[in-house]
């Protein structure tokens, strides 16, 4: 019986059929994973640099337009016209603008306050028209919903109070004299 059994395991261990199989079922899944990762990097990445220029846009109108003090409801509206890919730009999108002493920066808070939509709509969080040369901080933050949510990089990117990814970017400039 034990000769038999040797015999068996011997003959188990020489067959290769099946081997494809296994490798098969060892590397695709890493693949798919990859995939589903790139896919999910490449709309962050997209929507993050359309945020980081219609900020950039933003900046450059209120840099150029010395005889206007920006306003809120302006500011909002031309990043969200040029960060087009933005999903729900006008509620998904916050904004931050705080006067800041060069000579003295005691910084921001590090943690921005993103729109929560499990609120109902908040006030501005800190919005101050500035004072002739006057440093000026405006930081930008959208939520959206990741293509994966739950899998693999979704699970892994920054999240707002409500638990949804968010990008940040900040700029600053100069409130230019009227």
């Amino acid at each position: 019986m034990m000769r038999f059994l040797k015999q068996r395991t011997a003959a188990w261990a020489r067959n290769e059929d099946g081997n494809a199989s296994v490798e098969f079922v060892i590397v695709v899944p890493v693949f798919i994973a990859m995939m589903i990762m790139s896919i999910e990097l490449g709309y962050v990445t997209l929507r993050q640099t359309m945020l980081e220029r219609g900020l950039d846009i933003a900046v450059r109108d209120i840099r150029l337009s010395t005889s206007t003090s920006p306003q809120h409801s302006e500011i909002k509206k031309t990043i969200c016209d040029e960060a087009m890919i933005i999903p729900n730009c006008s509620s998904n999108l916050r904004l931050e603008m705080i006067a800041a002493d060069p000579r003295n920066f005691a910084g921001i808070n590090p943690v921005p306050d993103c729109v929560d939509l499990s609120q109902p709509a908040k006030p501005l969080r800190a919005f101050e028209n500035g004072q002739s040369n006057e440093l000026m901080i405006l930081r930008a933050c959208a939520i959206y919903d990741p293509i994966f949510p739950e899998d693999m990089l979704g699970e892994k990117l920054i999240k707002a109070s409500n638990g949804q990814p968010a990008f940040v970017s900040m700029s600053a400039f100069v409130q230019e004299p009227s």
